[in-house]
């Protein structure tokens, strides 16, 4: 990939990576504190500044790197977690998944509604007079818009995929937790100290590519819903 394609691919895909995880981790926050529990309000996580979330590994580094070794089709990154006390709810099994869940249901909302934006552009597109002045302003605004929008729907239905694998630390592991009866729960909530191993075990070192297989027909088939015959 030359530098002008890579800056290229990088100012497409900022913005949407640092709305997706933005809204992902603020999502755990405010909910978190709408079912009593206000660590992340006393912590000042309960924010869409950008600044608040980001990790520099998660959200900068980790991202750069996939965009460097896969050209941009695949990217993944994450941000801080947003600390939760269970202690402070009143059901603190079922309002842990509730909490969990929260993250991976901004994401497609977000996909949502950039899907919709993105269909209005496109369905403006033709109407727009290139030839004057105002139309190419217009038109050179729309299209990198348009680019990422694209590029958000994408982005953001595969971080909710992603963290919705039922495994523990990640938000589809909380919510098997927060759904299994106590004893069963208990048990499978010992598998965290082990979650991300797993993961990197199953991204990096998987020779049959089984979480690839397995997620990219959900990304697909989501994507496709909502980009409608727009290819990726």
């Amino acid at each position: 990939m030359d530098i002008s394609q890579l800056i290229q691919n990088i100012s497409i895909m900022a913005l949407p990576i640092l709305f997706a995880i933005t809204l992902h981790e603020a999502a755990h926050g405010y909910v978190a504190n709408k079912l009593g529990d206000p660590t992340a309000r006393h912590l000042g996580r309960l924010t869409l500044n950008p600044i608040a979330h980001i990790d520099l590994i998660g959200t900068i580094l980790l991202p750069l790197f996939m965009l460097f070794t896969t050209g941009g089709t695949f990217i993944f990154g994450y941000a801080k977690p947003v600390p939760v006390n269970s202690m402070n709810f009143k059901n603190p099994e079922r309002d842990m998944a509730i909490v969990a869940a929260s993250g991976p249901g901004i994401n497609i909302i977000l996909a949502i509604i950039s899907g919709i934006i993105f269909h209005i552009i496109i369905f403006l597109g033709p109407m727009i007079n290139i030839n004057n002045q105002a139309g190419f302003i217009l038109t050179t605004i729309l299209v990198p818009v348009a680019l990422m929008l694209k590029k958000s729907v994408l982005l953001n239905v595969l971080l909710a995929v992603f963290n919705m694998i039922p495994i523990p630390p990640l938000d589809g592991g909380r919510v098997i937790v927060g759904m299994l009866p106590r004893d069963l729960s208990y048990s499978y909530s010992r598998i965290e100290p082990y979650g991300i191993l797993i993961l990197m075990a199953l991204l990096f070192l998987d020779p049959f590519k089984t979480l690839s297989r397995i997620m990219w027909p959900v990304v697909s088939f989501f994507v496709n819903l909502i980009l409608g015959a727009v290819l990726l």
